[in-house]
């Protein structure tokens, strides 16, 4: 964990990420991750961190047809969540969103998953055309969509700061959220909080 005296400036060439902050993975909802509500007001500082800086802010979003491969009626692991246009698949009400945040939507046929922000979508070519050289992760759930997005964004040669005052798991298996950070980080993710930065 970075300490405090190691503050981290965000500039030109950083972008925020936040994955799939929805309805459905909050309390109350048909997928719920413990605590998952705990990250919307630590992101809505990021989110106001990096709006005064006019720096570029993704968030990524589950969006999934009726009938979509990841629902238990088709043999999938999940039941029905974040089905498009629902309210289960609307953004948390409290999460700050800026008016210029970039929506990416992902999982959004019937037979193909997707647990990376990157994976079928033009994450990665919306990124380079800004010439994003950093990224800023955190969101929901940490030993799925977070853990895969980072994989696919370190695989693709991003620099990677893990927020992690601001990621909860799902925790199928009671280690499931830890070994998803450990992983993470050996992929060369770095964990920040909000102390670290240099705001």
């Amino acid at each position: 964990m970075a300490s405090p005296a190691q503050k981290i400036s965000i500039s030109t060439g950083d972008a925020l990420i936040l994955v799939d902050v929805q309805n459905d993975f909050l309390p109350g909802g048909s997928l719920a991750v413990p605590q998952g509500d705990a990250v919307v007001p630590v992101l809505n500082r990021y989110l106001a961190t990096f709006t005064a800086r006019a720096l570029p802010i993704y968030a990524t979003r589950d969006w999934h047809p009726a009938n979509h491969c990841s629902f238990k009626a088709r043999g999938g692991p999940w039941p029905p969540h974040c089905v498009a246009e629902t309210r289960g698949a609307q953004f948390a009400a409290n999460l700050k969103l800026p008016p210029g945040a970039a929506i990416i939507s992902k999982a959004t046929t019937p037979d193909k998953d997707a647990y990376s922000g990157f994976e079928g979508t033009d994450l990665d070519a919306r990124l380079r055309a800004q010439t994003i050289k950093r990224l800023f992760v955190g969101g929901l759930a940490t030993d799925y969509c977070v853990l895969n997005t980072v994989r696919d964004a370190r695989r693709l040669g991003y620099e990677v700061y893990l927020l992690a005052d601001a990621i909860r798991a799902v925790n199928v298996k009671p280690d499931d959220g830890r070994q998803a950070e450990e992983e993470m980080q050996r992929l060369g993710a770095k964990p920040i909080t909000l102390a670290a930065l240099d705001t």
